[in-house]
């Protein structure tokens, strides 16, 4: 390949920058650009990543996305085509408490990145929101629902999606919004007290203690594996029908708390009592449909329940248990869940 061949391969090569790389969405993310021949940013402080989730070819700049100085620096050095924005505490039941906490990271920081965004003409910005904006809707929960959500979190995340609607009227900023809901697999933070049932359960298994259930373990979700997710965020870019859309990602197939507890035991080979804790303040029933993503992208989730879990379950059995952690400093403590005291 001669220079004029290079120089032509290098301003073709399409530069991303994802935020929350190190996490457990975020680094799929990144692994799925990689294999598309981005030349990626990895953006993460760490706080609930691990740096080893990084692919060792995209480049890890360890940081907060609140952290203005460094954000002006990483655009203003790198000129990025398009931005992943996946960093968030996504501990919905939790945001409750850690009203701050979570505006300043979910929120705030967010509109910074946005910013910087629009000033260096960012050909699309994709953001990873939640279906907890729906609050407790309709069944299923769909794109045309009216959000109404219930928690600091949700209401973050639908503010962020306002505002991507306002940048993108005044300023041109082209956006993809993806609502997940309730993901899992492998590199999930099992030591996650406060998120992530699937990882709650198996890292309970494997300390031999019982999986804590809140209420009677009738609530419903539909968990939805990894490989039904971070692909179709990182291709979102290429497909143009995308563009300034809204789409639910995830598994079609509702679950109980309780059916699930069964599953995952199934999965791990194990038979773990089941720990009925008080009931929290949460939306009961909380399922979408994925006929608009199916339609743009053609795509239905290709991993059943129990497919998605094997394949977590030969990963944790790899990385073995985590110890949870208390997060500290909260701003209320009145109502919190009696076990989130411990």
């Amino acid at each position: 390949m001669d220079l004029a061949e290079i120089l032509i391969s290098v301003k073709t090569r399409s530069t991303s920058l994802v935020t929350g790389a190190a996490g457990f969405i975020g680094s799929h993310v990144v692994d799925e650009l990689v294999s598309r021949d981005h030349a990626v940013v990895a953006l993460d402080d760490l706080s609930g990543g691990f740096a080893d989730n990084v692919n060792p070819k995209a480049r890890f700049v360890q940081g907060s996305i609140l952290d203005q100085a460094l954000i002006a620096r990483l655009f203003a050095e790198t000129r990025f085509d398009y931005v992943f924005h996946l960093a968030a505490y996504a501990a919905e039941g939790l945001s409750h408490f850690i009203r701050r906490f979570n505006y300043e990271n979910n929120l705030l920081g967010s509109v910074d990145l946005i910013n910087a965004a629009v000033n260096h003409e960012v050909k699309c910005f994709v953001f990873t929101s939640s279906i907890a904006v729906y609050g407790r809707n309709q069944l299923p929960m769909t794109e045309e629902t009216a959000p109404l959500p219930e928690d600091p979190y949700g209401i973050a995340k639908f503010a962020v999606e306002q505002d991507l609607r306002a940048a993108h009227e005044l300023f041109g900023l082209n956006s993809v919004v993806f609502r997940p809901h309730n993901v899992y697999g492998e590199r999930q933070n099992i030591g996650d007290r406060y998120r992530n049932v699937v990882g709650i359960f198996m890292n309970n298994i494997l300390q031999g203690k019982p999986l804590p259930v809140f209420g009677d373990g009738e609530q419903s979700r539909a968990f939805s594996y990894i490989g039904d997710v971070a692909p179709l965020i990182a291709r979102s870019v290429e497909v143009p029908g995308a563009r300034n859309q809204t789409f639910n990602v995830g598994a079609d197939q509702p679950y109980t708390v309780n059916q699930l507890a069964r599953a995952v035991c199934a999965a791990m080979g194990a038979d773990a009592a089941l720990q009925h804790l008080p009931a929290r303040n949460e939306v009961k029933h909380a399922y979408a449909s994925h006929d608009k993503v199916a339609g743009i992208f053609q795509y239905r989730p290709q991993f059943s329940l129990e497919a998605g879990l094997a394949r977590m379950v030969a990963w944790v059995k790899k990385t073995g248990a985590r110890q949870s952690r208390k997060f500290g400093a909260l701003d209320i403590s009145k109502n919190l869940p009696p076990s989130w005291r411990e």
